[in-house]
């Protein structure tokens, strides 16, 4: 891989890295919301968005790793201690 791949490579993580941390506070904080619905007797209707918000949030964390580990293996497949295509085929489909 030539320097410029690299350096591309390292802020495409650190970009991917913030991305998904982003949504995993905005899982935390919509999940902290189903709590004090759930502690406040909400209505169902109320508790079910929430956590459907929730579900969303983590799938499209989990969607960006998967996605974020397939472009690293892809621009270097064999980087010590990345995953292999396989294991990235079972993980995405764990989040299908």
């Amino acid at each position: 891989m030539t320097d410029a791949a690299s350096t591309a490579v390292a802020a495409h993580d650190a970009d991917a890295q913030r991305k998904i941390a982003n949504r995993l506070r905005r899982a935390h904080g919509q999940l902290a919301a189903v709590i004090a619905a759930v502690e406040a007797d909400a209505s169902c209707r109320d508790v079910v968005q929430q956590l459907s918000a929730v579900s969303k949030a983590l799938d499209r964390a989990g969607f960006l790793v998967i996605s974020t580990a397939l472009k690293e293996c892809l621009n270097d497949p064999d980087a010590e201690g990345g995953s292999n295509p396989e294991e990235l085929e079972k993980l995405f489909l764990s989040l299908a």
